[in-house]
């Protein structure tokens, strides 16, 4: 039986996740409906900031939802499902245990006796291939082997939903190829009970070579943008035609389309609109993915190759992207980056001339208007990093409004629009900028 006939074993309906208060509240995920049936594997894919990881938690009961219903085998489910378990890519291993114990402690948790629950970590390290290294401890393990170690753990209990939080993440990249292939081995063997598996991802060709079903998420606030199914037969081949096309499609999706500068601008902090934040993307990789796409003979570069080539996870070159788009030195068309003549005139430009042309695009952003005016209004030309934080935080949690104000004051430093004291925690304008004219940052 296909796994879309087969009963839910999880729906969620309606769900959204807010933090916070006023104005200050903040969207974490919004309006998520989501099943999840026997028999699928489920990838939630998508950048940072999405809420994959915490729609995760919701779905396992470990977050309460602030809209919305979780249920599961049509039944609300009320606090932590005791039928799911979790590997996070942090391995959360006890370093003061044994593997064994740290296998057998999921279980006396559950109120098993000390004997069943350590014959039973046993088979599950011989099943995890770590057969031999019952004795050892955290320390003396690989990475490889001590995320072995938690999905033992999490197999345990015998759940019936396996949830994976990016659980190849922190692994190098050959201990992390070894590592899908077992777990994949495991769940396409049937030497478990478990019925279903969700896992977190930001890798797309990740998420293409293990899942059954890629479900795509975007950020601002969290939502699910599309769903993508993968009907590729295990074992799955990353070199064949069918497996690349899904890759560029998921790609495409995720990217999207360069839109108009009024839709891609967004509005100024403090407005009403939405205020689009800056991508957390430094100017060296920035012009280091310029001068990559420059050089190379196509007119259209392909993303899926792009991230091979330059050996970037999605994380990291998701924000390249949207930079190059948001300055205008590129777009994006059916999951190809194409550069435009000013991206082309900046990969190939001088030092000085880069920086020149660097400030022109960043006048033109409402971010950067706002921060100049609110400069030329003090009365010194100068303001504290805290008085613009707090203003960033009407718009954006916390945390991100540091982070907003960090690229900002990078970009607008190599820029020279204005420098910034350290000491002192200080921005102020530099000398060219005080004298531009009134309105120049405008045009």
């Amino acid at each position: 039986m296909s796994a879309s006939r087969t009963p839910a074993l999880v729906e969620v309906r309606g769900v959204a996740q807010r933090y916070g208060r006023g104005d200050k509240r903040f969207t974490a995920v919004e309006n998520i409906n989501l099943s999840i049936r026997e028999g699928e594997f489920v990838a939630l894919l998508g950048p940072s900031g999405c809420g994959k990881s915490t729609l995760l938690r919701i779905i396992t009961g470990l977050n309460a939802p602030s809209e919305g219903t979780v249920l599961y085998r049509g039944a609300p489910l009320r606090g932590v499902n005791p039928k799911a378990t979790i590997v996070f890519q942090t391995f959360a291993l006890f370093p003061w245990l044994t593997v064994e114990e740290n296998v057998a402690v999921a279980l006396q948790a559950r109120g098993v006796a000390i004997e069943p629950a350590h014959a039973r970590a046993v088979e599950l390290i011989d099943l995890v291939g770590l057969d031999g290294f019952e004795q050892a401890y955290p320390r003396e393990l690989s990475g490889g082997m001590r995320q072995k170690v938690g999905i033992a753990r999490a197999l345990a209990v015998d759940p019936e939903l396996l949830c994976l939080d990016e659980p190849f993440s922190a692994l190098d990249v050959l201990s992390a190829e070894t590592l899908r292939g077992e777990v994949l081995e495991l769940w396409t063997g049937g030497q478990l009970q478990i019925r279903a598996v969700l896992m977190v991802s930001h890798n797309i060709e990740e998420a293409v070579f293990m899942a059954d079903r890629i479900v795509v998420m975007d950020k601002g606030p969290g939502r699910i943008m599309a769903e993508v199914a993968v009907n590729l037969p295990h074992p799955r081949d990353r070199k064949s035609d069918a497996f690349a096309a899904l890759v560029n499609r998921v790609y495409a999706l995720l990217m999207g389309q360069t839109q108009p500068e009024e839709i891609e601008f967004g509005t100024e902090p403090g407005q009403a609109g939405v205020t689009r934040a800056l991508p957390l993307a430094p100017v060296t990789a920035l012009a280091g993915l310029l001068e990559h796409a420059n050089a190379t003979p196509y007119e259209r570069d392909e993303i899926a190759q792009l991230r091979e080539d330059l050996g970037l996870d999605l994380d990291h070159l998701l924000p390249l992207i949207e930079a190059a788009e948001l300055l205008g030195f590129a777009r994006v068309e059916s999951g190809a980056l194409i550069l435009t003549p000013l991206g082309e005139a900046f990969a190939e430009a001088s030092i000085l001339a880069r920086k020149e042309i660097f400030a022109t695009r960043l006048r033109r952003l409402p971010f950067f208007r706002w921060m100049l005016r609110m400069l030329r209004a003090a009365g010194d030309q100068a303001l504290r990093w805290e008085v613009l934080l707090t203003a960033l935080e009407r718009d954006f949690p916390p945390e991100e409004a540091e982070r907003q104000l960090d690229i900002a004051s990078e970009w607008g430093r190599y820029a020279e629009l204005f420098a910034y004291d350290d000491t002192e925690g200080v921005f102020f304008l530099e000398s060219q900028a005080a004298a531009a004219p009134a309105g120049a940052e405008e045009r």
